[in-house]
């Protein structure tokens, strides 16, 4: 099993910036990709971004690309979303989640809010 805690969620303008983290623990030799998901208000969870833990190739939504980042420090179990040029439509839970595979992500964080004002 894998323990995810996150952190950096908040409040911000439109057009501003924040940067959320995601530290790993337990059976952390298993992983093999980390990734970001989030859930709006009334909305279904959907994809943001990924990032192979060995190689560092990312994927991400359509939506955030070219806006959001992530990253990842292999010495401290521990992956990064940074976010810029925020929209209100960005407003939601955003929850970091591993895989040991190419299935399904299977360990999960409690999620923290962003919320972005117009």
């Amino acid at each position: 099993q894998v323990q995810l805690v996150e952190s950096g969620g908040g409040l911000v303008q439109a057009g501003g910036s924040l940067r959320l983290s995601c530290a790993a623990s337990g059976r952390t030799f298993s992983m093999y990709s980390m990734g970001w998901f989030r859930r709006a208000a009334g909305k279904e969870r959907e994809f943001v971004a990924d990032i192979r833990w060995s190689s560092g190739n990312t994927h991400y939504a359509d939506s955030v690309k070219g806006r959001f980042t992530i990253s990842r420090d292999n010495a401290k179990n521990t992956v990064y979303l940074q976010m810029n040029s925020l929209k209100p439509e960005d407003t939601a839970v955003y929850y970091c989640a591993t895989r040991s595979g190419l299935g399904t992500y299977g360990s999960w964080g409690q999620g923290t809010q962003v919320t972005v004002s117009s």
